[in-house]
């Protein structure tokens, strides 16, 4: 198998994991709090539950980008986090009580702090102006495994029998069900998935590869001899250059994989610049605002519309197909436009969609008909933004910070989107009765990174040197 096969099937399998945390999302958010309402658990255990897998992924995610930058494997890290998610969906799977659902969620959120390393291997692999296009096929993949989780719930809630002591019914069975896709997950993953070496590790073994062989070259007429038969000098060479080529190669694999890549790094500088402060503060309120959402929208079509589990599912479902639809336009811009273009469009679009939001749904007129014109018109900005900003400041984090550190970095970016997925709802939970206040917060935090993506526009770049070195290779 040549390596081509291999980066596509790696890829492939790195599709699945995020289309099994969408799945496991969309399967065991409906039932959770019938779940908890079950086993008497207070209302707030609905909030500590949601929260906790966020938690444990914003803890786990560094630790995770920290073991990848340093041993520059990530396959033995994803088949180490899926036990956790294993382990975390037998426990929901087993339910005695409230705090067993709640250490599951706890348990099952450490798995998904490989994120971290899987988008810092995404990064080493791949050329930049790539780049951009691949996180949107990667995060549209979550964004399928929302969409068809309800489908897998319309045979689960039907299962209602014993497996030996274990009840399995519309409650337990999405534990079970997501225990076994995990299973499933780590055979795919030890089948089909490769640690393939960095781009710039290549380039650099080949340059070694090549300065030798002309080495070896310029030697040739000094160690033949006219007696000498030709075959055996040929043999010679072959050997020669074989075993010089691999004994030159060796010290730099070994520096690649032994040396310290946290040497010389600083935390200050590298997370406290201009950029990726604008980057990781874009991220928290992308984050913090689509969560805010989500926990909006049900009573809203409660209140105003009176829609039902049917309606909201229904609702639920146009919007994943629109959000999958809005990451492949995304991947196909970002091959021809500039990711801060892309970043700065889709803030507009979030700010036009939020004061649309604060003029026609804090106080609703007219009819019914068109009450519902106006939150749908609403809700399709909302998500149209969304593919914009969410693809084009991963792959912007990935450029402008350090590639020998990228796990570390992108577990980082995704602590700070953990922590705004634990507030948003938070904040949006006490305020569904005050909508002036909630949008109003959330159209102030997209106004601040707008003027702070203006303001840092010209930094929110490649680097000049990296770009230099590219062209100037691209030239030779």
């Amino acid at each position: 198998m040549d390596n081509h096969q291999k980066k596509n099937l790696t890829f492939l399998t790195i599709g699945l994991i995020f289309m099994l945390s969408g799945i496991e999302y969309a399967v065991i958010l409906p039932t959770i709090w019938r779940y908890l309402q079950i086993l008497e658990a207070p209302p707030y255990f609905l909030g500590l539950g949601l929260s906790a897998f966020s938690m444990s992924g914003l803890l786990t995610g560094p630790l995770f980008g920290f073991w990848s930058d340093r041993s520059k494997t990530t396959k033995s890290i994803i088949l180490f986090s899926n036990i956790f998610e294993i382990a975390g969906n037998f426990m929901y799977f087993l339910g005695y009580s409230k705090w067993l659902l709640l250490c599951s969620r706890l348990v099952a959120g450490v798995g998904a702090g490989a994120g971290s390393s899987i988008f810092g291997f995404l990064t080493r692999c791949t050329q930049p102006e790539e780049r951009a296009g691949i996180f949107a096929a990667i995060m549209a993949c979550r964004q399928a495994g929302l969409l068809v989780g309800p489908a897998f719930n319309l045979f689960l809630r039907l299962c209602d029998f014993k497996l030996g002591p274990f009840v399995v019914n519309k409650y337990t069975s999405p534990g079970i069900f997501m225990c076994l896709l995990w299973v499933l997950l780590q055979f795919a993953v030890l089948a089909m998935y490769w640690d393939i070496p960095s781009i710039s590790s290549k380039e650099e073994g080949a340059v070694i590869v090549e300065m030798k062989q002309e080495e070896v070259e310029e030697e040739m007429p000094l160690m033949g001899s006219d007696e000498e038969p030709v075959h055996t000098y040929r043999a010679v060479n072959s050997d020669l250059v074989e075993t010089s080529t691999s004994s030159e190669m060796q010290p730099f694999h070994g520096a690649s994989t032994v040396s310290n890549p946290f040497k010389n790094f600083s935390a200050s500088r590298e997370f406290l610049r201009e950029e990726v402060v604008v980057l990781l503060t874009a991220q928290f309120i992308t984050l913090f605002n689509q969560t805010a959402l989500e926990t909006m929208v049900t009573p809203l079509t409660q209140r105003y519309f009176s829609f039902s589990e049917l309606g909201n599912s229904l609702m639920y479902s146009l919007c994943g197909v629109e959000v999958i639809l809005g990451f492949f336009f995304v991947r196909w811009l970002s091959r021809r436009v500039a990711d801060r273009a892309v970043l700065a469009v889709g803030l507009v679009i979030c700010c036009t969609a939020c004061i649309w939001c604060l003029i026609f749904l804090c106080k609703p007129r007219g009819g019914y008909g068109w009450e519902l014109s106006a939150f749908i018109i609403g809700v399709f900005l909302q998500l149209l933004g969304l593919p914009f900003v969410a693809v084009s400041q991963v792959s912007l984090f990935s450029k402008v910070t350090a590639e020998k550190t990228q796990g570390f970095s992108q577990g980082v970016r995704r602590s700070v989107g953990g922590l705004a997925t634990i507030l948003g709802p938070l904040w949006a939970g006490g305020l569904t009765n005050n909508l002036y206040i909630m949008l109003g917060m959330m159209l102030a935090l997209l106004i601040m990174i707008t003027v702070m993506t203006v303001l840092s526009y010209d930094r929110l770049t490649e680097p000049r040197a990296v770009q230099c070195a590219q062209s100037s290779d691209s030239g030779g």
